[in-house]
């Protein structure tokens, strides 16, 4: 059993779901239950299902509940399962949180608001109700993609609040890193973008909720463990050798980027839902090449 008291620290993926080829491009469990098991057999320390590299936004009710079980199950250890549990309302994110401790989950991954620009006073009762499912809770701060900007001080009310644990950092701003630690020192810090993880881990990050690790696990493993370590002589070379790649978290086709290199790795990616659409002829070409060039160096 995993006894760490901090599961959601460490390299946690957010993994990505396999889909059928087939009409509906239906999920396919099985593929999933064998990914999360190779996840963790190859070192990293968990997995976020249900996350936007989980597609979650175009997963019925049943398909999110479901791939939660899975993950739990697959994984060996609830507690190295981390579910996003984004919605519209409130009430909706605390039923995703209950589902998860139901499913015997360590901690829930929660962004602000999606609905509308909420101000601070909504945010902070958003986290405040999904807080009282009684998980940890890992705010995101995505203000790309949902407009609301998690800054390091609304971030040190969250925490003084007691609504979360720690933030998984996506602004690329590597700078709030500070400020979050001289306004929330208690607050644990995740790098939340593949591309910034030496800069956030050298600056105090925990943990990293990585997407590449999906398609090169063992090579995302060692680079996070060196910088972590901070093993400058480790870590930098790998992170230049696999930045072309890691930039690909920070576009908006990550998904399909990210796929890609999951099937040219030999990993179950596959097609992506609507409205995503499959890469250009050009940036698949971009991915291929940065891909084989990874895996021809070892890189895997």
């Amino acid at each position: 059993m995993n006894e760490r008291p901090h599961p959601w620290r460490g390299l946690m993926v957010a993994t990505a779901v396999p889909l059928r080829d087939d009409a509906t491009l239906s999920v396919d469990y099985d593929a999933y239950a064998e990914h999360v098991a190779h996840l963790v057999a190859q070192g990293c320390d968990g997995v976020v299902p249900n996350g936007s590299l989980g597609e979650y936004q175009t997963l019925d009710h049943e398909e999110r509940a479901r791939l939660v079980r899975v993950a739990v199950e697959a994984a060996g250890d609830g507690a190295r399962v981390m579910p996003g549990v984004a919605a519209y309302g409130s009430a909706d994110a605390r039923r995703w949180a209950d589902h998860a401790a139901e499913a015997g989950a360590g901690s829930v991954l929660l962004l602000p608001p999606t609905a509308y620009r909420a101000d601070a006073r909504s945010v902070r009762a958003h986290y405040a109700e999904v807080a009282k499912a009684g998980l940890p809770v890992v705010a995101y701060n995505n203000p790309y993609d949902t407009k609301v900007d998690l800054t390091p001080r609304l971030l040190a009310q969250l925490h003084g609040d007691g609504s979360i644990v720690a933030v998984k950092e996506f602004s690329g701003d590597v700078r709030r890193a500070y400020e979050i630690a001289e306004l929330a020192p208690g607050l644990d810090l995740l790098a939340g973008a593949d591309d910034v993880l030496l800069e956030l881990a050298l600056a105090g990050a925990v943990g990293w909720i990585a997407g590449y690790p999906n398609a090169l696990p063992g090579a995302c493993v060692a680079l996070h463990r060196a910088a972590a370590a901070r093993d400058l002589d480790t870590a930098l070379p790998l992170y230049r050798a696999l930045h072309p790649l890691l930039r690909w978290d920070s576009r908006p086709e990550f998904v399909q980027a990210i796929k890609v290199s999951m099937d040219l790795a030999g990993r179950h990616g596959g097609p992506v839902r609507p409205p995503r659409t499959p890469l250009t002829e050009e940036q698949y070409a971009t991915v291929r090449a940065a891909t084989e060039k990874a895996l021809a160096e070892g890189l895997a």
